[in-house]
């Protein structure tokens, strides 16, 4: 079973280092450390296991260092930045594990991105050596892009040249929408496997600045400063730490303190319940910092992002998820309203960016989510996102109206989802003026209004809810796999296109596709072929 979590103590691939302002996270990668025996992680190059420890640092450097506000992101290994994923693991690796490797690696560098938009962290690619493939999609997600001019030092996006796929990092997205390379030029850099190097690199705007060996790293402390100096970060700390989760895990269920997960591997299904906080919660900046971690909304969402990517990895034939929340929506609603109104304070803002990531995440995997709303749920505010992120929701229509969901500011704009919408928005594209009104709602939703206003799909009674039920969750099972993933990702983003919805539709449509494409995994395709005696053979049809 694969996990994620980790602490600096236990990496084995990256160093992290402070020094007052300015972090630097090194990639030292252990060739002998991979999540398989049966690959070498040579170069630099990386792995699931490699991007888990990633994660864990870029989290690690929001929170428990708020006095940290630019981060060099470099390699300790001379001449060589990052060779980027290693192409024996993706050779050797099954069909789901590509794509949910890549889609890791993705919403690992999206948080980088995410830092530096709304953090004031501001990250800067100091490349020392060789960057190929993955290694110069990771410096793609920086702001800023300085390399060594050393005559051998090169960025290139080699993927399509030497193993007929794509780079799965959203590397072509970004060299053209965020580094706005020309379109002639990024083709012609994308078919070369030898890459770009020195001024050609900077007039093609692949990178900022190329220094010569000499002045190299005395160029990227002087810059790493200056990005350092506008962040609205605190000047000093403390952080809050970040513990281990700590599930129970047995065969069949993961239970963390406010999340559980339970697996119906016989039925294709898996039941995934949040609890909501009970009692006098924190209401305050000061009172937050006090609870750490330990703050509900903080540890609910870890627990949930947790739970949600071992689920993608570990479960892939678990297809259909059951959302439920139980407890005081009155305890949400409180937690939800001191969020948004200490928003601006430092680790209140990186508490909600983690929600949002969360959320995301769960908008980002390849599963069904019913959400099942019964008496006694806590769907209000920002666990009613959960219910909105679900492609459908079921909600139980009682005589006495006490079953009930609710709005709080949180919904109003704190979590977006990748398009740049609320889910709100997103659930009512076209009707200007209704978000508004459900928001500006006195009072919480019963059944009857909830489904009427369309927060809810249905709202069976309890004559047809048993029956209803459990008919959508088998026949959801049944159908297939592969179609259900290209269903919901098509639907679950309606509205705007931006650079993180690209990335990801590319990913699930063209990635997939060409990860399945014997021209790339087939017995003579070019991933197969890579490192073997021979040239691969392709299929030389358009299709």
């Amino acid at each position: 079973m694969i996990t994620f979590d980790t602490h600096p103590s236990r990496y084995r691939h990256w160093k992290l280092a402070f020094d007052g302002a300015v972090a630097t996270l090194s990639m030292d990668v252990r060739e002998d450390a991979g999540l398989s025996p049966d690959y070498k992680l040579k170069l630099n190059s990386y792995d699931l296991g490699v991007d888990i420890e990633l994660a864990d640092a870029i989290q690690r450097l929001r929170f428990e260092h708020p006095e940290v506000h630019a981060v060099i992101v470099t390699s300790l290994k001379e001449r060589i930045f990052c060779a980027g994923a290693n192409i024996m693991m993706l050779r050797g690796a099954s069909h789901g594990a590509k794509v949910n490797f890549c889609k890791y690696t993705n919403e690992t560098r999206l948080a980088i991105e995410d830092a530096s938009e709304n953090s004031g962290i501001t990250f800067l690619a100091a490349l020392n050596g060789i960057c190929a493939g993955g290694g110069y999609e990771l410096a793609l997600a920086c702001d800023r892009i300085v390399l060594v001019d050393d005559g051998n030092s090169a960025v290139s996006l080699p993927e399509a040249p030497l193993l007929g796929v794509l780079p799965g990092t959203g590397g072509l997205t970004r060299v053209v929408d965020k580094r706005r390379v020309r379109r002639d030029l990024a083709d012609f850099f994308s078919t070369l496997v030898e890459g770009v190097k020195g001024k050609r690199a900077v007039e093609w705007k692949l990178v900022d600045e190329v220094h010569p060996t000499s002045q190299f790293k005395e160029a990227v402390q002087k810059r790493a400063r200056e990005l350092a100096a506008p962040s609205d970060r605190p000047a000093s700390g403390p952080g809050i730490a970040l513990n281990p989760l700590n599930p129970t895990v047995t065969e069949s269920a993961i239970k963390y303190s406010a999340v559980t997960l339970t697996i119906h591997r016989d039925k294709r299904t898996a039941d995934l319940t949040v609890q909501a906080p009970s009692g006098p919660q924190p209401s305050t900046p000061e009172e937050i910092g006090q609870a750490g971690d330990q703050f509900w909304a903080l540890r609910a969402f870890r627990e949930l992002d947790d739970a949600l990517l071992r689920l993608r990895v570990n479960e892939p034939e678990i297809g259909t998820v059951v959302i439920r929340t139980e407890g005081d929506r009155d305890a949400v609603l409180a937690i939800d309203a001191t969020l948004a109104a200490y928003r601006s304070h430092w680790l209140v803002r990186e508490i909600v960016l983690f929600m949002k990531r969360t959320l995301k995440r769960m908008d980002l995997t390849s599963r069904t989510f019913f959400a099942f709303i019964e008496p006694g749920s806590a769907f209000a505010g920002s666990l009613f996102e959960l219910a909105l992120a679900s492609d459908r929701s079921y909600m139980f229509h009682d005589d006495s109206e006490e079953n009930v969901v609710a709005l709080s500011p949180m919904n109003a704009g704190p979590l977006p989802m990748s398009n740049g919408l609320t889910r709100l928005e997103a659930r009512f594209l076209g009707e200007k003026g209704r978000v508004q009104e459900l928001l500006e709602h006195d009072g919480p939703f019963n059944a009857a209004e909830a489904e009427e206003l369309g927060l809810v799909t249905f709202a069976p009674d309890e004559i047809d809810w048993d029956d209803e039920v459990r008919l959508a969750v088998e026949a959801r099972t049944a159908f297939s796999p592969d179609a259900m993933t290209g269903l919901e990702a098509n639907l679950r983003f309606a509205g705007p296109e931006t650079m993180e919805t690209k990335i990801f539709g590319r990913l699930t449509a063209w990635q997939n596709w060409i990860f399945q494409r014997p021209n790339a995994v087939g017995e003579k395709g070019a991933l197969r072929a890579y490192g073997e005696q021979g040239r691969p053979e392709f299929d030389w049809k358009r299709t």
